[in-house]
């Protein structure tokens, strides 16, 4: 079964982000007051869903969160090709209360109203289960609502930035300066060697028997090729030759852009760094099914890059008990 690097659960989408919008100073007012636009309900980094037992983001009228909005972040997703063409905002909802309550009446604030009694779900778990359309925007809106939490101040002066631009940037007024959602690009490799043998690791602050791919950050001034090489070889000591491309995907947790690789090893001898990688193996194709029909070895989750990775050198689904 070859694998569709198009179709990668984070990477699919299928709405316009309606860039040129963005700057207008009365964009997101307008969309809040427009009957038709629909917003989608992020908190702590997840999802609010429809009711019962399917995968499908909730949408709420704008004029049910005009409220809640001013105590959220609110952001243009751009124009989604449903229902004829439908403008949506993501609205991110605080997790915490605000410090004193007015008149010290400990009343539920107009976004824990919003946001209670629904059904909530974290993009690892669901994004490979949600469809294109969904998955492309509830990508979208958890990676701008992680950059938001951690770009409250300017990283040159530090004093507090407010959202500007619908929500795709935050100004430093004191220096007028604008700052963007920084992504940061890092390599993951299925490192095979001549027997078509495929290198799995687990990382030291995972759950136990878990193994997925190799992976890393790009360094500054260097080759996504290069880096792939540099963390097999730190990780692992196996030295990798020729490398190959297959694709990207989105993985905001907090700000990744992950950069898919096959790696050819060269040589097969692995010493662990024992700080980052605990344990690395290689594995034979049946020695995996084996292993993971038996429970001795957890795959990646199924959303994420690493599990197609692993899945085309399987050559089709690895199947996992019930």
């Amino acid at each position: 079964m070859p694998t569709d690097w198009s179709s990668l659960p984070l990477s699919r989408t299928g709405t316009d982000r309606a860039a040129a919008r963005r700057d207008s100073p009365d964009n997101l007012a307008r969309l809040l007051a427009a009957a038709t636009t629909r917003v989608l309900l992020v908190r702590g980094g997840e999802l609010a869903l429809e009711p019962g037992e399917g995968h499908r983001l909730a949408f709420v009228p704008a004029a049910d969160v005009v409220t809640a909005a001013e105590l959220g972040l609110v952001c243009d997703l751009g124009r989604s090709p449903r229902d004829g063409g439908t403008d949506v905002l993501a609205l991110v909802l605080p997790t915490t209360r605000p410090a004193v309550d007015i008149e010290g009446v400990e009343a539920p604030t107009p976004a824990e109203e919003l946001a209670s009694g629904r059904r909530w779900g974290a993009l690892r778990d669901v994004g490979h289960l949600l469809d294109g359309h969904d998955a492309g925007l509830a990508t979208a809106a958890v990676a701008l609502a992680a950059w938001h939490a951690r770009a409250p101040r300017c990283p040159s002066c530090g004093e507090p930035t407010v959202a500007v631009s619908s929500g795709w940037a935050r100004r430093c007024e004191d220096e007028g300066v604008d700052h963007y959602p920084r992504t940061d690009p890092a390599v993951i490799m299925a490192v095979v060697d001549a027997d078509e043998r495929l290198l799995l690791g687990h990382a030291a602050h995972w759950p136990e028997r878990r193994f997925s791919t190799l992976a890393g950050f790009v360094e500054a001034g260097e080759a996504a090729e290069a880096a792939v090489r540099r963390e097999v070889l730190e990780e692992t000591g196996v030295v990798v030759g020729r490398v190959e491309f297959r694709a990207t995907q989105p993985w905001p947790f907090p700000a990744s852009l992950m950069l898919g690789f096959v790696g050819h090893a060269e040589t097969t001898t692995v010493t662990t760094d024992d700080v980052e990688v605990t344990d690395a193996r290689w594995f034979t194709r049946d020695g995996l099914a084996a292993d993971v029909a038996a429970g001795r070895v957890l795959l990646p989750m199924r959303s994420s890059i690493a599990r197609a990775l692993i899945e085309e050198w399987f050559g089709g689904e690895i199947v996992e008990p019930a």
